[in-house]
């Protein structure tokens, strides 16, 4: 999936971890990162949260 290729190529393939905390802290700060910050394309540039909760309100 492209989310998991984002996942690697940004987050995992660049980075080293010490411990398996650090990589699990780390991947949740990029879910966080992904779903509320990072505005994408497909959404009309709009993060996924917003765009999520929009068709709700709608």
């Amino acid at each position: 999936e492209r989310w998991f290729r984002s996942l690697k190529t940004e987050q995992l393939y660049p980075n080293e971890y010490r411990t398996p905390r650090e990589l699990r802290r780390l991947i949740n700060q990029y879910v966080d990162d992904y779903n509320n910050i990072r505005p994408h394309e497909a959404l009309g540039y709009k993060v996924p949260n917003e765009f999520y909760f929009a068709c709700f309100a709608a």
